[in-house]
């Protein structure tokens, strides 16, 4: 009998040492090399990283994921692994809150500053948060410029489980996109909807009413949530049950959103020049800024023959335009130059002011250095749910002027701001809300106001420091995470009963 043959402990590890390698040489190096591929092609696409980023917040592993996850018990990890995150509550209570995380459009935006809200400043929490992607297609660039504990905090909460009988669901997007939804997307709530404790819709519109299906919607709702007075009336006025619709005010980063905590973007390394002459002093110029999706309902229009009107090449000042497509291609210099030859607008002899375009993605980070940039903001819009380009503004001290009417009208005054007279109402002539009201300002009265803020600009920063200040005391973070916590409490409590 040969020696080994008396060691059958031996044997034993060498059995599963052997196994060992035949488990990493058929799962892991298929593994290793699938990564090396995809880690070269992110370099050249997006595709790839759009694909991974979906994976992450899928609640549907695909067989890589599951390989890992059956290797991880094999594999000795290098380094010591960082510890799992505190749990944001103990509760057996959930708030499964579902929006476009991942999209960074005004939903996304919205959704973020309120669980950013409730995540550092409910401190004694009776809940614990959970998120999934809805609504909206993600963005690799917006989830690549968002900060790391941002990230960080999506992971965390995405894992979060929760008991289907002690959630409350928050589906906050368009209601188009609730169960069942009008197109492709994540089902909101995701299940028998009378099986969660109360199911919540938080959207809001940017015309005079709401349309009967979304009505509909909403009254399925357990409530519906809302940013601004104006959408109170304007929903319950549509059909909306009055005791479902509660207004929820959105929040605002004061401390991200701090003008003392910046330095300002150098606009040269973003800018494209569309209409005038370059100056060598471009430094001294005063700075409009305006932030929005290129569509009609912003009111683009309207800004440029305000600004083409009233000012010329020696004014020294210039309008930038932070813009992204809407349903449109972005070859918005163009577009820009095809309305002004199409307009009756005429050339001033001294050349027309500058106007320049910021196409390229600004990543979340640098969005308070590009405010700092500017001297006032300006945004003629038609109608909107909250504007969140124009709180931003607020908060970091700028001087705006926007239409008085719809959202704004929740946080914009005499006192803190320029709120821009409506000539008229008129109708909505495409897409899904056609027939519907919104504003027209007053072109006009708009030339007015943008001289009046560039000769008084004293005046103008005090007024952008009062809005600062109003930023702070309504709707800053731990503000609104109390409003949040109290309403989610009385839900809870109420489901109970």
């Amino acid at each position: 009998m040969d020696s080994h043959e008396n060691q059958p402990g031996q044997n034993q590890t060498l059995s599963l040492t052997s196994k060992l390698r035949k488990a990493f040489a058929f799962y892991f190096l298929p593994i290793l090399i699938l990564l090396l591929a995809i880690s070269f092609t992110f370099t050249n696409t997006n595709l790839y990283k759009t694909q991974l980023l979906r994976r992450t917040f899928s609640s549907n592993p695909n067989l890589f994921q599951s390989l890992l996850r059956f290797l991880s018990p094999f594999l000795k990890p290098r380094t010591k692994p960082s510890p799992k995150p505190k749990p944001i509550s103990r509760s057996p209570f959930c708030v499964l809150w579902m929006a476009p995380f991942l999209s960074g459009g005004g939903y996304s935006s919205e959704a973020w500053s309120y669980i950013l809200a409730l995540h550092e400043h409910n401190k004694t929490p009776s809940f614990k948060l959970a998120i999934e992607h809805h609504g909206d297609s993600e963005s690799v660039e917006f989830w690549e410029g968002l900060p790391g504990h941002t990230k960080n905090l999506a992971i965390e909460l995405y894992n979060t489980e929760c008991t289907m009988n002690m959630t409350v669901v928050i589906c906050h997007s368009e209601p188009g996109a609730w169960y069942p939804p009008l197109f492709e997307t994540t089902p909101c709530p995701p299940g028998v909807r009378r099986n969660f404790k109360a199911v919540i819709g938080r959207t809001m519109f940017e015309t005079d009413r709401v349309n009967a299906e979304h009505v509909k919607r909403c009254n399925e709702m357990d409530y519906v949530w809302v940013p601004t007075d104006f959408h109170v009336s304007t929903f319950v006025e549509s059909g909306v049950d009055p005791f479902k619709v509660v207004k929820i005010v959105q929040p605002i980063d004061v401390k991200f959103f701090d003008p003392l905590q910046y330095k300002p973007l150098n606009l040269r390394s973003v800018e494209s020049l569309v209409l005038g002459g370059p100056t060598r002093k471009s430094k001294s110029n005063f700075v409009f800024l305006s932030v929005f999706k290129w569509e009609y309902r912003k009111g683009w229009d309207v800004l440029l023959k305000a600004y083409l009107e009233e000012f010329s090449g020696v004014d020294g000042v210039a309008l930038y335009l932070l813009t992204n497509p809407y349903h449109s291609d972005s070859d918005f210099g163009n577009k820009i130059v095809e309305f002004v030859e199409n307009s009756d607008l005429e050339k001033p002899v001294t050349g027309w002011a500058q106007v320049y375009v910021i196409d390229s993605h600004i990543a979340q980070t640098d969005l308070p250095r590009l405010y700092k940039a500017a001297d006032a903001f300006v945004l003629p819009t038609r109608g909107e749910g909250w504007g969140r380009p124009i709180v931003e503004a607020m908060a970091m001290s700028l001087p705006v002027i926007a239409t008085n009417w719809s959202g704004p009208t929740e946080y914009m005054t005499e006192e803190n701001s320029y709120p821009l007279p409506v000539e008229r109402m008129s109708k909505v002539t495409e897409g899904p809300f056609r027939g519907h009201l919104w504003a027209e300002p007053s072109a006009k009265k708009l030339r007015v106001v943008m001289r009046h803020v560039m000769n008084n600009f004293e005046e103008a920063k005090a007024r952008g420091k009062k809005a600062r200040e109003n930023m702070i005391r309504r709707f800053a973070p731990d503000v609104v995470a109390n409003i949040l916590a109290e309403n989610i409490q009385i839900i809870l409590e109420e489901s109970d009963e």
